[in-house]
């Protein structure tokens, strides 16, 4: 076995901002919420089909959502799926610490 020291880099915790992309704390909050749509699909043993109806979109877009193409859903459109699967959405707005220099956007569930 080799002792050979591997380097790396820790990440930020939003690998879009680690990756550069426009926008990370928007883009990953949409992904969070859309894992969250798509865990109580899961957890409701849903096809696309039926998770489109209950969200009112088709399936493609189910699948979309799935699959991380998140491009075509803004914020308000994913809080409205929660809605529709029964979520209740609090948003709770905080001072930023003087010890971080960037604002954030953090999503939880409450189970």
């Amino acid at each position: 076995m080799s002792k050979e020291k591997i380097e790396y880099e820790k990440g930020s915790g939003n690998i879009f901002r680690d990756l550069g992309f426009p926008n990370p704390e928007e883009k990953l909050a949409k992904a969070r919420l859309a894992s969250m749509i798509y865990d109580i699909i899961e957890e409701r043993h849903l096809t696309q089909a039926g998770a489109g109806k209950i969200l009112g979109i088709n399936q493609p877009k189910v699948s979309a959502l799935r699959n991380g193409r998140l491009s075509g859903f803004s914020i308000e459109r994913l809080f409205s799926f929660l809605g529709k699967l029964d979520r209740d959405i609090e948003i709770v707005i905080r001072k930023r610490p003087k010890d971080r220099s960037e604002a954030q956007i953090s999503i939880s569930t409450v189970m």
